[in-house]
C-alpha cells in the first residue's frame, strides 16, 4: 500500500478495512483507521486505499469516511496530498500518546465491561420505575446542558449526563459506583483528543437515552446506551489499544 502501487488486499489489511457496524460508523471508521496504522498495515509514509475503494471496504458513506480521515489528520496521524500522486498519506512522524495520571495504567478492557454492564443496566434501571418531576427536570437539565456545550466543557457535562441517569434509578450504590467507572473513563478520554463529528453523534445519542427513560422504554434505553457506549469503547480503543 506505500506510495502509488496497487496491490492485493492482504489478509491483515482485509481484517482491519472491513464493514463497520451499523450505529457508529464515524467511530468505527476511525477505530479501524487507527489500528491500521498502530498494527502496521500502514506504516508512517503509506497511502491509505483511494477513497472510493475504502470506503466500500469499510461499508460507509464517503461522507463518514471524509469526517473519519479530517479528525485523525487534526489529531496528527495523517496527511493529505494533492496531484497525481496524491491521496491520504500516513504521517512520518505519529503523535506520542498522552501519558495517564500518577495512579498508575487503567485497564482498557476491563473498564469498557464494567461501564457497559453499569451503565446500560442504569439506563434500563431509570426508565422501569416511575420517575417525579425533579428526575424529569434533571435530565433534560442535564441533556441541554450538553447539547448546547462547546467543546472545552463537553466531557464534564457528559459526566453529569451519565450520573444523572445513575441518580434517576433510585440506587446510591449503583450510583457511586457509575460515579467511579466514568473517573476511570474519563482518564482515558482525557488521552485522545476530542473529535466534534463524535460529540455531534453523542447528543443524537443522548436525546434517544433521555427520551427512552422519559418516555418508560426500559429495552429501548438499554439498547441505545449500549449503542453510545460502543461508539466510545471504539474510540479509545482505537487510539489506546
Amino acid at each position: 500500500m506505500t506510495g502509488s502501487r496497487r496491490e492485493a488486499p492482504s489478509t491483515a489489511d482485509a481484517a482491519v478495512f472491513r464493514p463497520v457496524r451499523a450505529g457508529n460508523a464515524f467511530e468505527e471508521t476511525v477505530e479501524r483507521l487507527l489500528q491500521a496504522i498502530r498494527l502496521g498495515v500502514a506504516v508512517p509514509g503509506d497511502r491509505l486505499p483511494a477513497e472510493r475503494e475504502l470506503a466500500t471496504r469499510l461499508g460507509v458513506s464517503r461522507v463518514t469516511l471524509r469526517e473519519a480521515i479530517r479528525s485523525l489528520h487534526e489529531a496528527g496521524y495523517v496527511e493529505s496530498r494533492r496531484g497525481r500522486y496524491g491521496g491520504t498519506f500516513v504521517n512520518d512522524v505519529l503523535p506520542t500518546p498522552h501519558p495517564l495520571s500518577d495512579r498508575g495504567p487503567v485497564d482498557l478492557p476491563d473498564t469498557l465491561t464494567l461501564r457497559h454492564v453499569l451503565e446500560s443496566g442504569a439506563a434500563e434501571s431509570a426508565a422501569s420505575r416511575p420517575l417525579d418531576q425533579s428526575d424529569h427536570h434533571n435530565l433534560r437539565a442535564r441533556l441541554q446542558d450538553c447539547l448546547t456545550s462547546d467543546i472545552t466543557e463537553y466531557r464534564r457535562r457528559d459526566s453529569r449526563l451519565h450520573l444523572a441517569i445513575a441518580e434517576a434509578t433510585g440506587s446510591a450504590s449503583l450510583t457511586a459506583a457509575v460515579a467511579d467507572v466514568r473517573m476511570r473513563v474519563t482518564e482515558l478520554l482525557d488521552t485522545i483528543p476530542l473529535l466534534e463529528p463524535n460529540l455531534a453523534h453523542s447528543n443524537e445519542q443522548h436525546e434517544r437515552i433521555i427520551t427512552a427513560i422519559l418516555n418508560g422504554n426500559p429495552d429501548a434505553a438499554r439498547k441505545a446506551m449500549a449503542e453510545h457506549l460502543d461508539g466510545t469503547a471504539s474510540l479509545l480503543r482505537g487510539f489506546l489499544a
